[in-house]
């Protein structure tokens, strides 16, 4: 590879790659693989004869995409197997973050993500070209090889199965911040009644342990349940030496609980709604958290209690 090339790439990558990741992250909802999407894309792409090449992004994104399809095809087999609640590999950014691209961070919000998972690979593909990096039905079909007025089908098809259950997150950025501060430190205290206020009536906890570490088996429905639910899983994050950092999880605020050493424990992102706290997400699948830095063994920790 001549110099010239190499810097032309190297000047690429810092200009698409924030890009691609956000739209293989968005299909994929796992960090390390789209990552892996990113580089084989950059891969792929210095196969080509650069004389064939017009338009260097647009063909970046057709790899990509076509990459994440691909590997969706596959995960979703491997989801119907999975132990408990799936829930995307957290995301540690804000809403000025780059994978929050085109200001679009409900887009990558868990609940979001979650729901594109009632659609086929090819749907989410063309409904997130569309609706969160703004495709024209043109470039869609090419980048999907299918024709503009069947990719504005599938797009359409695919707004209304998600527009039924699309989450809302209209209250403010400081408003939300608050509330949720709010509701930890109710749940630290034991105070029932405060969290039973924060809580909307029909709130759910959801848990994703992949059963490699202890997690909910199923999601916890009514505010009730979850508010006990809470207060008993931040005993027992005291009574381990557990603590609390308020961090944003994919664009909505939340917190990571750190063991006695700092290590991770798990990452909880939490859906303001109204006023109130909707839902509770918490990923304690190590697989799901070593891109984070170190982990917790939350198996011994649980049981040096116990002892």
């Amino acid at each position: 590879m001549t110099g010239d090339r190499k810097r032309r790439l190297e000047e690429l990558f810092r200009s698409e790659s924030d890009r691609l990741f956000g739209i293989a992250y968005r299909m994929l909802g796992r960090v390390g693989e789209a990552e892996e999407v990113v580089q084989d894309s950059f891969v792929r792409y210095q196969r080509v004869d650069p004389e064939e090449v017009r338009e260097p992004g647009a063909l970046l994104t057709t790899i990509a995409t076509r990459l994440s399809i691909d590997r969706l095809k596959s995960a979703r087999v491997a989801r119907e197997d999975y132990v408990g609640a799936w829930l995307p590999e957290p995301l540690l950014v804000d809403d000025t973050d780059v994978a929050a691209e085109a200001e679009q961070a409900d887009s990558i919000s868990m609940a979001f993500l979650v729901l594109l998972e009632s659609l086929s690979p090819l749907e989410r593909a063309v409904f997130l070209l569309r609706e969160a990096f703004d495709y024209d039905y043109a470039a869609i079909g090419e980048i999907v090889e299918r024709t503009p007025e069947n990719c504005r089908q599938l797009a359409l098809r695919a707004r209304r199965q998600v527009d039924e259950r699309r989450p809302r997150f209209e209250t403010s950025r400081q408003e939300r911040e608050d509330i949720v501060s709010r509701f930890f430190a109710a749940a630290q205290e034991g105070d029932s009644d405060a969290l039973l206020e924060l809580l909307a009536a029909d709130a759910v906890l959801y848990g994703d342990g992949g059963g490699k570490a202890p997690a909910l088996g199923a999601p916890l429905h009514g505010r009730e349940r979850v508010a006990r639910a809470l207060v008993a899983l931040l005993r027992t994050a005291s009574e381990v030496g557990a603590r609390l950092e308020p961090i944003w999880v994919n664009g909505q605020p939340g917190t990571r609980f750190l063991g006695p050493d700092g290590a991770l424990i798990n990452v909880v992102a939490v859906d303001v709604l109204d006023g109130r706290v909707q839902a509770v997400r918490s990923v304690v699948n190590p697989e799901k958290l070593g891109h984070l830095g170190p982990l917790a063994d939350v198996r011994a920790l649980l049981g040096a209690r116990r002892s």
